[in-house]
């Protein structure tokens, strides 16, 4: 069977379920890790023979997909940030609006040198490292209470050259000194247990319920704590920078109002919802 022949067999088996343009990008990201391959390679060689090994792992791949587990897992990365990313199971899959995250961040203190940054719920590694690579000089600290998800990390710490302090703690035990950070960012579990019942199962069955969801009950529990550890953590005039759920972005507005935080925005995503707050300490 040529290359040619077994994408277009691939594609009658996804096309079904994702669609004429996600089943065009799970190819190319299939041939890409298996043959390192770009769309012009995939071109070049249409005409080829296929292994009957690389056959037989687009096989295994074809039947993991069609029962909706995300690719990411099942090829082992994910891009983020103009970085491949190591992800398992054991942490969730860097979303596009988290560069807009990282994005903020960067433009907003790429003229700063020798900041100080704490990542918390750090998962792959995605932010911390990112915000390494990408503020000059930075000393970035990452903490997650996942054993898993920290070894993750750090393997992508080392694969890209960021130097990052990992640190396994609960944030509501977990105190670090007063003064110590600049920049304290955070993409905490924000999904009400209620929109359970919205979510693609491509989500529910395979990313960590743990990193996802919170009570209805206390939606800002981890935002309140986070926000008790920067008024202590951070320096003068230093910065806290969340990604949020939006339908409590009035509330974790007037959370921070409260506590005495200024210059408090909220800032939306690529689907024009409010998915960031910033926000200076007052």
């Amino acid at each position: 069977m040529t290359l040619k022949e077994t994408i277009a067999a691939m594609r009658r088996r996804l096309v079904p379920i994702y669609g004429e343009g996600e089943a065009k990008a799970m190819i190319r990201l299939i041939f890409h890790s298996l043959k390192d391959w770009n769309v012009t390679d995939m071109i070049i060689h249409e005409g080829d023979e296929v292994s009957e090994y690389i056959r037989e792992k687009i096989l295994q791949i074809l039947s993991r997909l069609e029962k909706e587990e995300p690719i990411q897992y099942i090829l082992g990365e994910a891009y983020f940030y103009g970085m491949n990313l190591k992800v398992d199971r054991s942490t969730l899959i860097p979303r596009p609006e988290t560069e807009e995250l990282v994005d903020m961040i960067v433009k907003r203190n790429r003229c700063r040198n020798d900041l100080n940054v704490l990542d918390i719920g750090t998962g792959s590694g995605a932010i911390a490292i990112a915000l390494s690579r990408y503020l000059p000089f930075s000393k970035v600290t990452a903490m997650d209470i996942s054993k898993e998800a920290l070894a993750v990390a750090r393997e992508n710490a080392i694969r890209l050259k960021a130097k990052i302090n990992f640190i396994n703690e609960d944030i509501f035990s977990w105190m670090p000194g007063k003064n110590s950070f600049d920049i304290i960012v955070s993409n905490p579990p924000y999904i009400d247990d209620s929109e359970k019942l919205l979510m693609e199962r491509n989500v529910l069955d395979y990313e960590p319920h743990s990193a996802l969801f919170v009570p209805d009950d206390n939606p800002l529990i981890f935002y309140s704590r986070i926000i008790e550890i920067s008024l202590s953590a951070l320096s003068d005039r230093g910065e806290i920078y969340f990604e949020i759920n939006p339908r409590h972005c009035d509330e974790l507005v007037s959370l921070l109002h409260h506590e005495g935080f200024r210059d408090i925005e909220c800032h939306k995503d690529m689907y024009g919802k409010n998915r960031f707050i910033s926000a200076l300490k007052g």
